[in-house]
């Protein structure tokens, strides 16, 4: 059953344009105060994922890392859902099961280009990205706000790793987030199983980064966004860039790895300002280079 829309007021929506691409209308966007806001709104369906709104998502993340004037990222959603995965009903173009006279290769290619991608455009984003949990986060949709480098989720979120009840291997990286995130055992157990885990217990297990009110959550998001928005950037990317590899790698490389890190930052203006501002005990002024 298609789960009935509810209205949601969104601070950050754009005004379309009467010839804007409908897909617009469906992942809303906006930059304020140089936070990238990336709203996904297909409320009636609690955000499942077509196949279109995946390409804009990984769109905007990618402008997100090239574009100088954002500096932050956040991922959130409109209705009672923050997304409840990839929109399985229509079939491959969806990213549904195949249907009809299966090629080999068919599905490992499909969930390489499409599931994959999303998860790793945010891995892979530049900029910190903050997931905005206003409600469940199934399947995929669980995959994308894990993903992120802060989980903010309301209280009323839940997080469901759905992929069992229909019988599927977990696609979108949850094999390799859930174990990094909270051990194999309770990622298996998560998995297995496939029930409901609340925001409160997402937190007590560190999936989650703060539970807070359903009214605060733009409030709490926006202000966290903002804060990195005024932080080092470059330095604060190559920082995630550092602890995403980390648990992939042995000391050596890690080592090697942070101190050609520190060579590629103690070039940026970022860096000269912070040692400036602290020999002067002054409040820094950074601008995101």
């Amino acid at each position: 059953m298609t789960p009935s829309p509810e209205d949601s007021v969104n601070p950050t929506e754009p005004v379309e344009p009467a010839d804007a691409d409908p897909v617009d209308s469906l992942v809303l966007h906006a930059t304020d105060n140089h936070v990238s806001w990336i709203t996904l709104n297909r409320p009636e369906t609690l955000n499942a994922i077509t196949p279109d709104q995946r390409e804009r998502l990984i769109q905007h993340l990618s402008h997100a890392s090239s574009d100088p004037d954002v500096r932050a990222v956040v991922i959130t959603a409109t209705g009672r859902g923050f997304c409840a995965g990839a929109d399985l009903r229509g079939g491959p173009s969806t990213g549904g099961p195949p249907s009809g006279e299966r090629v080999a290769g068919d599905v490992a290619r499909m969930i390489r280009l499409g599931a994959q991608r999303l998860v790793g455009a945010v891995l892979d984003c530049e900029k910190p990205v903050i997931a905005a949990v206003n409600g469940t986060a199934a399947g995929l949709g669980a995959h994308l706000a894990l993903a992120c480098d802060l989980v903010l989720a309301a209280d009323s979120a839940k997080f469901i790793e759905v992929f069992v009840r229909r019988g599927l291997v977990p696609d979108g990286g949850g094999a390799y987030l859930l174990p990094r995130l909270i051990g194999p055992q309770r990622a298996k157990e998560l998995m297995f199983f496939g029930d409901a885990l609340t925001a409160a217990d997402a937190a007590r297990l560190g999936l989650v980064n703060r539970v807070v009110p359903p009214d605060d959550l733009k409030k709490t998001a926006r202000d966290w966004a903002e804060r990195l928005a005024t932080g080092p950037t470059r330095a604060l990317a190559l920082t995630k860039q550092l602890v995403n590899a980390s648990l992939d790698t042995d000391r050596t490389t890690a080592f090697a790895a942070e101190a050609a890190a520190q060579e590629i930052n103690m070039t940026t203006t970022d860096a000269t300002e912070g040692v400036a501002a602290f020999t002067a005990r002054r409040t820094p002024h950074y601008q995101g280079r």
